[in-house]
């Protein structure tokens, strides 16, 4: 094979790994989800139990914990 060709191959098989690297990188912000009751309802069985809001503490840590220490520049 000439070098050029394999010169090309290499370059082109690297911007395909960047490329592949880069949208590997990106992860989006956080968000409200809306929600609404007829998108998940809930099994019979469960209608008549009312489920314990989780405590705001663990709330606060398992955000933290998703992001993982990276601070956000804006």
């Amino acid at each position: 094979m000439k070098l050029e060709v394999t010169r090309s191959l290499l370059l082109v098989g690297a911007l395909g790994v960047a490329t592949l690297a880069a949208a590997a990188w990106h992860e989006p912000s956080p968000s409200v989800i809306s929600s609404r009751a007829d998108s998940c309802p809930v099994p019979p069985n469960m209608r008549h139990k009312q489920t314990a809001s989780p405590d705001q503490d663990l709330l606060l840590f398992l955000f933290g914990m998703s992001q993982g220490g990276v601070a956000q520049s804006r």
